[in-house]
Parts: C-alpha cells; structure tokens; sequence
C-alpha cells in the first residue's frame, strides 16, 4: 500500500511535466452535447431569443422570434424532431399569434376596396345585410362577388372563418333577383309535379344545411324568394312533404337527399340557374361520390346541353367552394363541365396556419391524454367561451362523453353514427349557448359558424392537414368576440410526422405542403 501512495505521489508531482499514463477518450457524440450545452451556458448569451416570439418552446434554445423566419432550403431545428422516442413525452411548443385579427378582416380597415352597395347588389339584398349587420365585405367577398356577379363557374377557395357563404350566395342572389322567373304562373303547375329550383346549394351534412339556409332566407325574404331545405334520414313522405312548398327559388340540401329526390322524382333540376358544392374537399369524399355524380348528371352542364330556358339559354353557373380542395376535384367536374373555362379564386391565407390564433401542440402518452383534458376544462370556466373536443372516430365520442358523465361536465355529443332524430337540434343547442362544450368527430369541423367558440382541443389528433385546418378554423372566425386557443394532443408516430411539417410551415411561414395542386392542377385534357 505504501508503494502504491507513494507513486500516487509521483504521478501528481509529474503532472504538468509529462503528459498522463493512462488517457480518457469522451465519445464524439458526448462531446458534441457537452460542447452545445457549454455554448449555451455563456455568459452573456441569452438563452431564450429576443423580443415576441413566432414560436415559444419548453426547451428556451429552440424558441424562434418573430422577426426570424426560416429560408425556403433551410431545415430549421425542429421541436418536435425527437417525438418519436418515448422520452420526449412531456414536451410541447406554442404557436404565438402574430396578429390580432384575422386575416379575412384586414378588408373591413382598408381605405380602398368596395363596398357591398358599390359592387351593385339589388337594394333587396342590402337591405337584407343592414338587418344582419354585416358591414363591409370580407376578403374573400370582395374577390368572389364581382366574379360571381358576370356569370362565370368558378373555383372559390379562401380559408375558414372568412365569409365564404356570403360570398357565394349574394351574387348568385342577385342573378336571380336580376332575372326573375315567373314563379306566380307556375306555382299550381309546381304543386302538382316536381320542385324546380332555380337556385341548388348542396352541403354534406344537416347541420350545415340547416345554418347556410338560415342565412339564405335570411337574404331572400326582402326579396320575397322562396328558400327550402331538403335532408334526408326519413321516409319517402318526409322528402315529399319538405319540397310541397311552391315555387321554390332556392334549394339547400344534403346529397344523399338530393339523390333521394331526384330518383323518385320529387325533383327535378331542369330550371337551374346557379349551382353551389360547398365544402368540396368532403363532397368529393368515396361516401358521396356517387351521390354528387347523379346530381350532376341531372343538371343542364354539358357543353352541348341547353340552358334552363332554351338553347340560347346561359348554362348552369357552378361554384364550387372549400377551405381546401381534394385532389382529382377537376377530373370528377371534368365529367360534366367544362373545367378550364372555371375561375379560380382563392385568397392571399389559403392553407396557411391561421396567424392570429394561439397554436399548442402536446406530446404525450396515451394514458396521460384524459388527465390533461380534464385539467383543461377545469382551468376554462363556461364563461370564457365554448369549447370542442375533436375525436377521430364516433366510438371515442361515445367513450369520452361517458367519462365527462362521470366528472359533472355537462356536454353534447355529435358523431356521424347518430340516428337523424338523435342529431337534430344538437348543434343548434351548442351554438345557443345552451352546453359549452361539444364533443364531436369530423362532422363539426366543415363550414359549421363557431364564432362562440374560444377552445379546440384535438383529444385525438387530426388524419390529415386539412383536417387540422379545418378543425383550427373553428376558433378565430369573423364574428368572433377573441381569437382563441387551440391545443393538440400528439401521442402517436404517425402524429409526430404531421407535426413536423406544421412546425416547418409555421418556421418558413408558408403554406402547408401538398395542399395546392388541388387547384392549381391542369384541366383534363379531352378524348
């Protein structure tokens, strides 16, 4: 032992003399970590970037201000690049408004643009709006209406919250007004044979029916034009009695009851004028193809085709409108209509992430999900708006709303797999105010006016990007009191990878990816 101290000794004496015996090698790996984590500890460097931030992460370093954006080749640092390892649960990052409005209502501030009067809308339809109190035009009106008023097909793209549905009705109003059929000398005739509209809008579910033919009569009753609405879900008696009405100008309905109508019948759409798809991206879905093909097919839109008044007659007038569109859109239209003589519009925000609301993404467990929505309904009283919770199947809905049961949250539910009888009512309750919270699928996500909301919550997160789209334009919408809040749960690996492009999107400040072929991709060419 003695000897052992003793060139113990000696060593530490021969320290700076000669180099050591024995030499530890730190793998590269480790070095480089050690090297990242001393560079961050400088003294005098902040760790946390300066000024507002775009995106706000738990991990300070990776936080990005607002005046950086990432180039077009860079790859940025990502948050979410080590998501798919079991240790990153527990991690989050935050979207941070950049804005306080949204973007469809910098139209409603700018010094130049026109006006609802200046566009030339019949005195009927203004004074319709003064009762809704709608004031100046969206963006997306201000592009569609003067477009819509000459008559053309068109492509109508603008993102959610925007006033799509005043864009699209108060011009093809206003061609109807400008053109009135003679209604008075047909209505015995209409009584007894098929309703003939001369207006369609078709919608893919009865809640959005329901609200667009609201706003509908809404615009029509200074006009004295007749508005109905057509849902399926009954008997054959039910669609005869929806349609008894007489002459009916403008039809609202879901396609599986247009289907319904026309093969019995009931319907004929002979004397169409105007023709509306709205949300397109779920109307050109496999469970509607056949149905929407069949309306087509019924619908005076063959390039060799008579109009609804003879053959000197203008053709129907199509629009077709979405927040996103699906791919192979002008392969389906390509069938009836001629494509390439279609005018796109779309605005400037198209598929980008809506800059004005608050974004929160969550990486979590499976288990830990419940926990943490129960935490955030506790800390979101009733009075700070309502709230949705999104689910990807009618099962988990189900599932959910019985635990909420079990917790006193008082709540509604909305899933695809309710009976007809069983939805009637529920989201109009919701939108009431009657229940602050909605648990729902992908049902409530399309076109639905959630202007009281304040909180989404993606309990189960979204398939697709549009998907997440729409279910972030539930909040932030025109007419909304504040912006709002939406915060995501990320539990699987396939998650992670739609994350990934969201984060970069948000860093660049582009669109999101693969969203823009569906309207900008080439007619089909013809046989």
């Amino acid at each position: 032992m003695a000897l052992r101290r003793g060139g113990a000794a000696a060593a530490r004496a021969a320290v700076g003399s000669q180099p050591p015996e024995h030499v530890v090698r730190i793998p590269w790996a480790l070095r480089q970590r050690l090297e990242r984590r001393r560079k961050e500890r400088r003294p005098g460097e902040a760790a946390v970037p300066s000024g507002k931030l775009l995106l706000r992460s738990r991990r300070p370093e990776l936080s990005q201000p607002r005046w950086q954006i990432a180039g077009r080749w860079e790859r940025p640092r990502l948050v979410s690049a080590g998501w798919k390892h079991r240790e990153a649960c527990g991690d989050y990052f935050q979207l941070e408004p950049s804005q306080e409005a949204a973007p469809a209502l910098r139209a409603l501030t700018a010094s130049q643009g026109q006006s609802f009067a200046e566009m030339g809308l019949q005195p009927a339809l203004l004074t319709a709006l003064q009762s809704l109190e709608v004031g100046r035009p969206t963006a997306v009106q201000r592009l569609a209406i003067p477009a819509l008023l000459r008559g053309r097909s068109a492509l109508c793209a603008a993102e959610t919250g925007s006033g799509k549905t005043l864009a699209y009705l108060l011009p093809l109003l206003d061609r109807l007004l400008a053109r009135p059929g003679k209604e008075e000398d047909k209505e015995q005739e209409e009584e007894k044979k098929a309703a003939a509209p001369r207006g369609l809008v078709v919608v893919p579910s009865r809640e959005l029916a329901a609200q667009v033919g609201a706003v509908a009569a809404a615009l029509c009753r200074p006009a004295g034009l007749r508005v109905r609405g057509l849902t399926g879900g009954g008997a054959a008696g039910g669609l005869r009695r929806q349609l008894r009405a007489p002459g009916v100008a403008v039809l609202l309905g879901t396609p599986g009851a247009l289907r319904d109508a026309l093969r019995r019948r009931f319907l004929t759409l002979g004397r169409l004028r105007w023709m509306v798809l709205d949300e397109a991206d779920t109307l050109m879905d496999e469970s509607f193809a056949a149905p929407i093909e069949e309306i087509l097919a019924h619908t005076p839109l063959a390039a060799g085709a008579p109009g609804p008044a003879g053959p000197r007659e203008e053709r129907t007038q199509v629009v077709v409108v979405g927040a996103t569109f699906p791919a192979g859109l002008s392969q389906v239209l390509g069938r009836f209509v001629d494509v390439g003589r279609f005018t796109s519009l779309a605005t400037q925000g198209l598929h980008h992430l809506p800059p004005h609301v608050q974004q929160k993404f969550v990486r979590l467990k499976g288990q830990d999900k419940l926990p943490e929505l129960l935490q955030l309904l506790k800390d979101h009283p009733a009075s700070s708006g309502a709230v949705i919770i999104f689910c990807n199947s009618a099962s988990t809905v189900n599932w959910l709303g019985y635990i909420l049961d079990d917790h006193k949250i008082k709540h509604l539910r909305l899933q695809g797999q309710m009976s007809a009888v069983a939805r009637a009512g529920i989201f109009a309750s919701f939108q009431k105010g009657d229940v602050s919270v909605l648990v729902c699928t992908d049902l409530a996500s399309r076109g639905l006016d959630t202007s009281s909301v304040q909180l989404v919550v993606n309990y189960d997160f979204p398939d697709t990007l549009q998907d997440y789209l729409h279910r972030v334009g539930r909040v932030g919408r025109v007419g909304s009191k504040a912006p709002g809040a939406v915060v995501s749960f990320v539990t699987h690996r396939w998650d992670v990878d739609l994350v990934r492009k969201i984060e970069t999107a948000a860093r660049k400040r582009t669109g999101l990816p693969g969203m823009d072929s569906s309207i900008n991709e080439p007619p089909p060419k013809a046989d």
